[in-house]
């Protein structure tokens, strides 16, 4: 799709009411290769690679504040012609998906029926508050840039952290994160995220109220170490339809790591429960 004089890659499957998936930092739409299929029954699945990220184009000055992210989502909702759907996003992704539905919510011609957040950036999870930002800074930056140029060995480590048990990694994972690399500008893009991160969580928190009347699964699991569960009861009080789901023994991905019962649970809010009008 072409967005804002950029191409944007996405993947598309099923038939059925809309449901767009947005995936986490460093991320792309392989992140949902065990969702989409199983999903296709249910739902006409979008799994786009933002702008920056996976294989779509990574051009320069562009928005990717959570705020840009999120209007980004919209206009690429319209162009597919869509008038509701129902919006899962992931880590970073997740925070995307929150400013997007609060978009909605003040006004315009989209309309989120469910919103799924699966151990979503929030207020409210300590980990993180200062890293993200450190990272943003000039000297921050080229310390991540100079230990992922040149110690490869860090990414294996760093995505092998991200599950809650190694044993549970998928064959082809590492390979599927990294072959996004042979397109240059991913280090990049995750520094000008790291940039806005401090702001982009305040305002966060501002718009948690206005979500109020979306119906809203969490998803967690107990051994997250990129964004602590522990943030799920202050995150979930602002959702009176809300639902929650904790995977034991299950890290940052779930939906790699245990995606059987990630979809099954995903499946049955989707198709079970009523949807925001």
């Amino acid at each position: 799709m072409e967005l804002g004089g950029s191409r944007m890659r996405y993947l598309r499957a099923g038939s059925g009411a809309a449901l767009i998936l947005l995936h986490g930092l460093m991320g792309y739409s392989f992140s949902w290769r065990f969702t989409m299929a199983a999903l296709a029954p249910h739902a006409t699945v979008y799994a786009p690679d933002m702008l920056g990220a996976g294989f779509s184009d990574r051009p320069q000055g562009v928005d990717h504040s959570v705020r840009g992210t999120a209007l980004r989502v919209l206009q690429f909702a319209e162009q597919l012609g869509l008038e509701s759907f129902d919006l899962l996003g992931t880590s970073r992704g997740g925070a995307v998906a929150i400013a997007a539905a609060a978009e909605c919510a003040g006004a315009g011609n989209l309309h989120v029926r469910r919103l799924v957040l699966v151990c979503p950036v929030n207020p409210y999870s300590s980990h993180g508050r200062w890293l993200a930002p450190f990272f943003g800074t000039q000297f921050g930056g080229a310390l991540f840039r100079l230990g992922m140029g040149r110690m490869p060995f860090l990414y294996p480590y760093f995505h092998g952290r991200l599950y809650g048990d190694r044993n549970h990694i998928p064959p082809g994972s590492l390979e599927g994160y990294t072959a996004p690399l042979v397109v240059p500008g991913l280090f990049e893009h995750a520094l000008s995220i790291a940039r806005t991160w401090t702001i982009d969580v305040r305002e966060l928190k501002a718009l948690l109220p206005t979500l109020m009347p979306i119906p809203t699964l969490l998803i967690w699991g107990n051994k997250d170490p990129a964004v602590y569960v522990s943030s799920m009861p202050e995150l979930a009080r602002h959702f009176p339809r809300v639902q929650t789901v904790i995977f034991p023994g299950v890290g940052h991905l779930p939906y790699e790591e245990c995606p059987e019962e990630f979809n099954r649970v995903l499946i049955e809010f989707l198709t079970q429960t009523p949807a925001d009008n």
